[in-house]
């Protein structure tokens, strides 16, 4: 099991990254947008750096659902390996057996 400090402390950014995400989106589209006059985009590339660092979707870490675990996790499942052992193990996923040999 993770440390539930840094559990709290993913969930705090994706709060954050959902909060900002329309504000960050339009001042990147400014940005990006050669048509503006340069003044322009520097300015919106300041305002962007404004915002705090948490609310940027790159900082965000993909965790296990049951566990936490940060390392080994399937996109598809949403968890780690080990919890998918797990399951498996105890016959909780359907079609899943744990093969010995």
């Amino acid at each position: 099991m993770a440390k539930k400090s840094m559990i709290a402390r993913e969930v705090k950014r994706e709060k954050l990254v959902k909060q900002y995400a329309a504000k960050r989106a339009a001042l990147k589209a400014i940005t990006n947008d050669k048509e503006k006059p340069v003044e322009e985009r520097f300015k919106a590339t300041l305002e962007l750096a404004k915002l705090p660092r948490n609310s940027a979707a790159v900082r965000l870490h993909n965790r296990c659902q049951l566990t936490g675990r940060p390392h080994a996790y399937y996109r598809k499942l949403k968890i780690s390996r080990i919890a998918l052992r797990d399951l498996g193990s105890n016959g909780e996923i359907p079609g899943m057996v744990k093969s010995s040999w």
